[in-house]
């Protein structure tokens, strides 16, 4: 069984006839206010692309003025990574600059021009009324929301938090479609400091300009939410409801998250102290980037460079696997739906040749997702040696519905304008990673990135392989998981564990 793929991110991806798995649970609240970042400015034909040149200094004299007789204009170069961020209203404009000595790799970020053509967004909310939210009272030391969040004591966040919330030493970064600072549950916890709009490639400090406009996704604040949602007696609780949380805006007005805006997410963090990011998205147009293709190459190159320095700079950098149901691990995979910003064309790719990036990156932890059974969620990427760990991420009570009093079986989380709500997606299942995460950083302040994740990895609780797997009951196999409970396709070394991280 494949879910149809969606335009947006790593969340809301749900097979046919999931209707309800496609909406958010609205719960009303505060108005936040909003404030668009810049979007990359230039001429209606321009492209942007990105200049890979040796690391560790500025563009030479020679690599400038090829760009500039190739018709181009730098917007900002990455010296540390050596990654230029360039546009240009040529379609020769990269083959030629290829040619230069000291160019490594150049590509297209896109197939639209600048700026790119609108798309459709997220599902139709599916709102709650004043009256459910006000039927929700906090037990003893719980947040008025908690009892919805079956996800909490699926990774046994409920029990760590009685031995501790996280440190507020230890950064979140979101990078994502923006964060609402201003929502109850966030602001407590927000790191302003960390926090950036990074949409045109280059760093936006303006104050609020991380925040998602009126018309955009809430999927960043979402995130946020479920990673750092402070337990202050309002709302919901999130993993590691003591750490701090930045938002790092990278997808532009229209939903696309293009190379030069991640590339920017990850330096901004890497030079902000960011002990953790969360990457709940897959980099446009392309779902693969094949090395093959001389734009692809180039935009696996420059994204790898970025998320490397990020770690080497110390972030541990957990993403979503994604939710199309595919093998990762395949010899072959269809990918319909690439480039996602102009016209898809039908192709077969080889996943260990073609990058889904960042989900797919050296280093990355890769996060698949969950349902309230605690088997692989219908829509999941998997695959043996892909998937790192799993961890909640919903699916629909047809097929895992949770225990009461929790009667959604979705993620809840926080939305724009004081409001809270229930998504879906491996996009759900990553922050609760990056959450258990950042609680062992807290419990190991001078641990290494690598250290975190080996500490993630050996306190997850093994998880055998669900086999067969006919998740619908149609009486046919949906999936299929290879490998032992320790390290498998569908569950990785097992399920996060937020207890053993703030207890071992």
């Amino acid at each position: 069984m494949t879910a149809p793929h969606p335009r947006r991110r790593r969340a809301l991806a749900i097979p046919a006839g999931m209707a309800m798995a496609t909406a958010l649970a609205l719960l009303p609240g505060v108005p936040a206010a909003a404030a668009d970042g810049p979007s990359a400015t230039a001429d209606a034909a321009s492209l942007s692309y990105v200049v890979n040149v040796r690391p560790g200094q500025a563009p030479s004299a020679q690599v400038k003025r090829a760009i500039a007789e190739a018709g181009g204009t730098i917007v900002t170069s990455y010296d540390r990574i050596g990654v230029i961020v360039v546009h240009a209203a040529d379609p020769g404009f990269a083959e030629a600059v290829r040619k230069v000595r000291g160019v490594q790799s150049a590509g297209a970020t896109r197939t639209a021009p600048l700026p790119s053509a609108a798309t459709a967004d997220m599902g139709t909310p599916k709102v709650l009324g004043a009256r459910e939210v006000a039927a929700a009272e906090a037990t003893a030391g719980q947040d008025p929301l908690q009892k919805y969040q079956w996800d909490l004591p699926a990774i046994k966040a409920d029990k760590a938090h009685e031995k501790s919330l996280g440190s507020a030493g230890v950064t979140v970064a979101v990078i994502d479609t923006g964060v609402d600072d201003t929502h109850p549950d966030i602001a407590p916890n927000f790191d302003r400091a960390a926090s950036v709009n990074c949409v045109s490639g280059k760093p936006d400090t303006t104050d609020g300009a991380w925040r998602p406009g009126a018309a955009e996704s809430p999927h960043g604040t979402h995130v946020a939410g479920e990673i750092a949602a402070a337990k202050n007696g309002v709302g919901m609780t999130g993993v590691a409801p003591g750490v701090k949380v930045s938002g790092i805006k990278v997808s532009n007005p229209d939903g696309f998250f293009y190379t030069e805006a991640v590339v920017c997410g990850f330096m901004w963090a890497a030079e902000h102290g960011v002990e953790v990011t969360n990457n709940s998205y897959y980099t446009d147009p392309w779902y693969f980037n094949c090395k093959d293709d001389p734009d692809q190459k180039a935009l696996v190159e420059a994204v790898t460079r970025a998320s490397r320095y990020a770690e080497k700079k110390g972030a541990v950098n957990v993403a979503a696997a994604g939710n199309e149901n595919y093998d990762l691990a395949a010899d072959a995979i269809a990918d319909p739906s690439s480039p996602n910003d102009t016209t898809p064309s039908d192709r077969v790719v080889d996943p260990s040749e073609c990058y889904d990036i960042p989900t797919q990156l050296p280093g990355v932890v890769t996060v698949a997702a969950t349902g309230a059974k605690g088997i692989k969620s219908s829509f999941s990427n998997h695959g043996l040696g892909v998937i790192d760990i799993a961890a909640p991420g919903g699916d629909s009570t047809a097929y895992q519905k949770p225990e009461p009093p929790a009667d959604n079986g979705l993620i809840l989380g926080t939305l724009p304008g004081g409001k809270w709500g229930y998504m879906a997606g491996t996009s759900m299942a990553s922050p609760h990673v990056a959450g258990v995460a950042a609680l062992i950083r807290s419990t190991h302040p001078d641990a290494s990135p690598a250290e975190v994740k080996s500490l993630l990895y050996a306190q997850a609780d093994a998880t055998p392989c669900t086999t067969p797997y006919d998740i619908d009951g149609d009486g046919e196999t949906d999936a299929v998981c290879e490998g032992p409970a320790e390290r498998n396709g569908f569950y990785g070394h097992g399920i996060a564990d937020a207890l053993d991280a703030v207890t071992k």
